[in-house]
């Protein structure tokens, strides 16, 4: 008897090949059959099928009627048919059998039609059992039934054998009839659907019929299971007749133009609800949930996934300009942007945020692909560009609270975009970094200006006379006004102030540097060298000081001015050689004009001692590894 049937790749037929140990036993000497013995075997037949073994026949009660057998057991039943059957009709020509037994053939037949109506009626309410009926006569009758099959198999091999009589073929009535029984009960679920208040008729008829399938599925695996051999594997012949079932019904479901939540919801049901049914422990042990295959056609589901993403699209693209929208409002009306623990804030990226992870999130369980998923965020990309012009808005109206929080949402875009970058396309992230690199760099600039303005004063005095001589009123001076200045950067989110107050402190050690190599003050001498030594040391402490107090992390710019101030003291070339090349090693962007800037202020080095100094840093260049990794700090330092 066949379970499955190409494709379903499993069949009973298997059973019977590989020896079912219910009812066959060892191959013997043929001799005139009796009871054939249960199985079939699809190949050619080269002998005469083997006869039922002597322990079947002993088995049989003799005091029974055939009646009475067809109540108490229908394997028997089958087995008394196919004895009178095989003796009736013996090495005769059927001819010889019609014209002689005429009255026996008809009433075998209507034997023969009665139990296979029992055997039918049998397999009909196999999906009735429950585990506690599991020894009950419902089970065994079950049982008998599928072996009375296998033996039928048995006997069909020797009716083709003798072309003489006509196959019975259960086979087939077993596939069929377990398909016309799983289609009833998806026509018509006995278990009560639990749907959420205002689902459609769609969706509360396939959460029945899914709720159906799962409850029909654990029924086969934990009763249905052990009234079949191992061989068998009816689990997986009831998976697919069910598989086939519900993938003909959804079809037909979207063949209909739905609306997006019913698109939404049978998107779900194919790629969340249905596999997380067969992936239940007691399920997937039994089940090959892969070799059912797609539950839709790839041309509905595509059809399915464009009109879904294409809805989320548009929904989000929506969001994302009204809450822009939100915000250019407030500017124009002259509000100033809420703060949150001394900062101000903007809504805009609280709000966003969270949408867009949550809608890829469903998205990518909707269609079962992080890749498709990632398509509804492209509308960022335009989103951020108009962020953008909203940003160059406030600047231009030098609303600094609201550049200060436009800041805090550039930094948790970024934040996003580098963090969870499985929620966007690669181009799109790549571009959308652009835009708000672009941010950043418009906001810092627009915040330090007037830092920088403040200080220009004092960094005019820098590298000069005055400094030389009155290192520390000259030095104060810059740090005071630094410190007053650095109140413009108050109201920033903790994580932009600290990288701001980090460029800051690069750019004004840049500027001190720059105003020192400007050459002018002239060391004429070792005396003059050490004051600018000791003028330098102090005023790389003092910077440091400050600016780690401010928050600044970047501690290696104390190091670019100690070194330099090695330079101005050192008196012997090979000495002044070394620290050019140590120089020259941690800061790559250290260039021969720098250099000769820096030994240009010592007017006691002659030009060919300042010549071979730098020859030393071209060597140092060769030998460099061009790939290394390095912080520009010289690169920004322009001198003439």
């Amino acid at each position: 008897m066949r379970v499955c049937s190409t494709p379903e790749s499993l069949r009973l037929n298997n059973v019977l090949n590989q020896g079912g140990r219910w009812i066959r036993g060892k191959l013997k000497n043929i001799r005139k059959p009796s009871r054939p013995q249960v199985g079939v075997d699809s190949s050619p037949v080269t002998e005469e099928p083997q006869s039922q073994s002597s322990e079947d026949e002993d088995s049989l009660d003799d005091t029974l009627t055939f009646e009475e057998l067809l109540e108490q057991s229908l394997y028997e039943a089958s087995l008394v048919l196919i004895n009178r059957e095989n003796q009736l009709f013996g090495k005769e020509t059927d001819h010889e059998v019609q014209k002689c037994h005429a009255e026996e053939i008809e009433r075998l037949s209507a034997e023969r039609r009665a139990l296979e109506k029992k055997i039918q009626q049998t397999l009909q309410q196999s999906l009735t059992l429950r585990p506690e009926e599991v020894a009950d006569e419902m089970a065994a009758s079950l049982k008998s039934a599928v072996k009375a099959i296998y033996q039928e198999e048995l006997q069909d091999l020797q009716r083709k054998q003798l072309k003489s009589r006509t196959p019975s073929n259960w086979k087939e009535l077993h596939d069929s009839t377990l398909r016309g029984l799983v289609e009833s009960r998806m026509d018509n679920p006995s278990v009560t659907p639990t749907g959420q208040p205002g689902q459609s008729s769609i969706q509360l008829d396939v959460h029945g019929m899914g709720r159906q399938l799962k409850e029909d599925l654990l029924l086969v695996v934990n009763v249905l299971k052990s009234c079949y051999p191992p061989e068998a594997n009816i689990c997986q012949f009831y998976a697919w007749l069910y598989h086939q079932n519900l993938s003909a019904r959804l079809s037909k479901i979207v063949d209909f133009v739905l609306d997006d939540k019913d698109c939404t919801f049978i998107l779900r049901w194919v790629n969340e609800y249905y596999p997380g049914i067969l992936k239940k422990p007691e399920l997937a042990k039994e089940i090959d949930s892969a070799a059912l295959g797609q539950l839709l056609p790839q041309d509905l589901l595509d059809n399915l996934e464009e009109q879904y993403l294409t809805t989320q699209e548009t929904e989000l693209s929506v969001y994302l300009n009204n809450a822009l929208e939100e915000e250019r409002k407030k500017l124009t009306k002259g509000e100033q942007p809420p703060t949150e623990d001394g900062c101000f804030t903007s809504p805009l990226a609280h709000d966003v945020i969270p949408i867009i992870n949550g809608m890829v999130t469903v998205a990518e369980t909707v269609t079962g692909s992080q890749q498709k998923a990632q398509r509804i965020t492209r509308q960022l990309t335009d989103m951020l560009q108009r962020f953008k012009a909203f940003q160059d808005d406030i600047i231009k109206q030098n609303s600094k609270p609201h550049v200060k929080a436009t800041l805090g949402c550039v930094e948790q875009f970024r934040d996003i975009l580098q963090r969870k970058s499985h929620l966007f396309q690669a181009d799109v992230q790549e571009n959308c970094l652009t835009i708000l690199s672009d941010m950043r760099q418009s906001a810092r600039t627009c915040l330090l200006s007037s830092v920088h303005k403040s200080l220009k004063p004092q960094y005019q005095k820098l590298g000069t006379g005055d400094w030389l001589k009155k290192k520390k009123s000259v030095f104060e001076k810059l740090l005071s006004s630094l410190e007053n200045s650095i109140q413009d950067l108050e109201g920033l989110a903790p994580s932009c102030y600290q990288w701001v107050i980090g460029d800051l402190h690069l750019e004004v050690t840049q500027e001190y540097v720059k105003r020192l190599l400007r050459g002018e003050v002239k060391l004429k001498d070792r005396e003059h060298q050490q004051r600018a030594f000791d003028a330098v040391m102090d005023n790389a402490e003092s910077l440091h000081k400050i600016f780690t107090s401010m928050g600044s992390q970047e501690e290696w710019l104390k190091e670019i001015l100690t070194n330099m101030a090695e330079v101005l003291k050192l008196q012997d070339v090979p000495a002044l050689q070394m620290q050019i090349v140590s120089l020259g090693h941690a800061y790559p962007d250290l260039s021969e004009k720098h250099v000769s800037a820096l030994l240009k202020l010592k007017s006691n080095i002659s030009k060919e001692d300042r010549h071979k100094v730098k020859a030393t840093l071209s060597d140092t260049r060769k030998e460099s590894s061009k790939g290394a990794e390095f912080r520009p700090f010289f690169s920004k330092v322009v001198v003439k």
